[in-house]
């Protein structure tokens, strides 16, 4: 009888990523399924990208994750980028297929997903408002309107940034959106549907900050969301919360986009559960 001692490698590369609780739930999924696979939690400053990437592949590496701040520039390290990747223009998740490496985006799905099923609420329609314009904003803008939105703000400091975010939304989804400068305290209005973190801010270990927003004239439907999975409870969640609005919080978007990453990669059906729970305990939530 043969043993075999191999583990089939993934894992996630970021700078900063020790509070990044992706192995945690991957390898719950793994071992629920009997996978005798291996998820590492990898600190990639962005000159060493490439080298990374370069490793990943002589170790044949079956999945990696990409997070802050290696969404954008993974894309020109890859063999193919898939095609609602490329209209994002981020890249979170690789799989191996034979010798290539395929850039995909779960991240906007996931989102999309915690927004119908765990919020109860179809995005068709309503006027969105995203903080932020990187990876994650992106590719959450890019599904919200390609689920038929009916408006897509984005809010951003950088100038630069934000106009191209519109730009790339309104030419590769025709969505009706506009961008608007964060340089001062951004007033949520009474006409805005859903409100979406996208941005770190809240991410620990700055577990007290809070974006620039005031929440005194919403409406009382307002689906309030945040992309942040550690700690879930955010200020920004919780000042929602104290005037009775609907929240998502970022455990949703996490555990959906790694559903749809693990399935890429082992090409088996995801032990969703499990996942949840294993984020669950080690998060106290």
């Amino acid at each position: 009888m043969t043993t075999n001692y191999k583990e089939e490698l993934t894992g996630v590369f970021g700078y900063p990523v020790a509070e990044n609780p992706t192995c945690v739930m991957q390898q719950a999924a793994f071992d629920a399924c009997g996978l005798f696979w291996r998820y590492l939690t990898i600190e990639v400053k962005p000159e060493n990208l490439a080298a990374a990437i370069a490793g990943a592949r002589v170790m044949g590496f079956q999945g990696i994750n990409l997070t802050i701040p290696h969404k954008v520039a993974v894309m020109a390290l890859l063999d193919e980028i898939a095609a609602d990747a490329a209209m994002i223009g981020a890249v979170n998740t690789v799989r191996r297929s034979g010798d290539r490496l395929i850039g995909e985006n779960t991240d906007g799905k996931g989102f999309l997903r915690g927004v119908r099923e765990d919020a109860g609420i179809d995005p068709a329609g309503k006027r969105v408002v995203i903080l932020g314009a990187g990876g994650a904003a992106r590719a959450i803008a890019v599904e919200l309107a390609l689920a038929q939105a009916a408006h897509i703000d984005v809010v951003n400091r950088g100038i630069e940034r934000g106009q191209s975010l519109v730009a790339d939304l309104g030419s590769r989804t025709g969505v009706s959106t506009a961008f608007i400068p964060w340089n001062q305290t951004y007033q949520v209005g009474a006409k805005v549907d859903i409100l979406v973190n996208a941005t770190s801010i809240g991410l620990y270990p700055d577990v007290d900050a809070m974006p620039d927003v005031a929440l005194d004239d919403v409406a009382a439907h307002l689906l309030v969301c945040d992309v942040i999975p550690n700690p879930p409870n955010t200020p920004f969640l919780r000042a929602a919360r104290a005037r009775n609005l609907k929240t998502l919080d970022g455990l949703s978007m996490l555990v959906y986009q790694g559903v749809i990453g693990f399935e890429l990669w082992a090409g088996a059906k995801a032990p969703e559960a499990a996942m949840r729970a294993a984020l669950q305990q080690a998060l106290g939530v």
